[in-house]
């Protein structure tokens, strides 16, 4: 038995997500789809993340085992054939059997695209939220550093009694500014649902003067999603990388 790693870029808008449902096209029913007809199998598939509803990826990585002996190569090649355009694989390869996508992973990095004008874009509307504030970099960036670390992140999930365990690390959350482009990139050992949505609403609101970098840190420090910022639209969202150790 084969196990298959796959790198993964999908443009989300027209899916209800990553993990597969009774009633909506997901990403990962789609792409089990079009392995199966080039394996001639019925295979389980692993994503690394759960993306969300009209959330993108650019590095989500996947696995599925199988008997099948075609190479990595030819794999690649067959199964973006019955794909549609807005899904693709960007690599294959066998790897450990041990491998597994989702729980393997050391740190996922998350990229929020916004569009800072309040005249909105057409030709990349579909990955940028626009927002028309004027908006302070320098306070969005100095209220950072209440978020990097190890926190309980109850206030920046929408579903936090359906998650048990809401303490993540956050390693890295980076601002920067590129014309009328914000980009908001995030690492973390983990995510709760809508986190970084959340977080990117609330660093709005410090960057239109409406909270403060103490006002953030209070507010993880409450446990409450009412005091955080509104969550930001999936469509900025795009899961960039997946890390995993041992070099993988």
């Amino acid at each position: 038995m084969r196990n298959v790693q796959l790198l993964i870029e999908y443009d989300g808008t027209h899916y209800a997500g990553w993990q597969c449902q009774k009633n909506d096209k997901t990403v990962q029913e789609t792409l089990s789809k079009a392995i199966g007809q080039v394996t001639q199998e019925t295979i389980k598939l692993y994503g690394a993340s759960r993306t969300d509803a009209g959330v993108h990826a650019r590095g989500q990585v996947a696995n599925f085992k199988t008997t099948s002996d075609i190479p990595a190569g030819q794999l690649l090649r067959a199964i973006n054939f019955y794909l549609p355009h807005d899904i693709t694989v960007k690599n294959a390869s066998d790897i450990s059997e041990s491998f597994h996508a989702q729980y393997g992973a050391k740190s996922k990095v998350y990229q929020y695209t916004l569009f800072n004008d309040w005249i909105r874009t057409s030709l990349n509307r579909n990955f940028c939220h626009v927002c028309g504030f004027r908006l302070d970099m320098n306070k969005m960036i100095g209220a950072t550093k209440a978020i990097i670390g190890t926190h309980d992140f109850t206030s920046f999930t929408t579903k936090s009694r359906c998650e048990k365990h809401r303490i993540r690390t956050v390693k890295k959350l980076d601002i920067k500014k590129e014309e009328k482009y914000i980009y908001f990139t995030v690492e973390a050992d983990g995510f709760l649902y809508n986190m970084v949505r959340t977080i990117v609403g609330t660093l709005i609101e410090v960057g239109r003067g409406k909270l403060t970098a103490k006002g953030v840190a209070d507010i993880l420090d409450a446990k409450n999603r009412e005091l955080a910022g509104p969550t930001a639209p999936a469509k900025g969202l795009c899961l960039m990388e997946v890390n995993y150790g041992n070099g993988l």
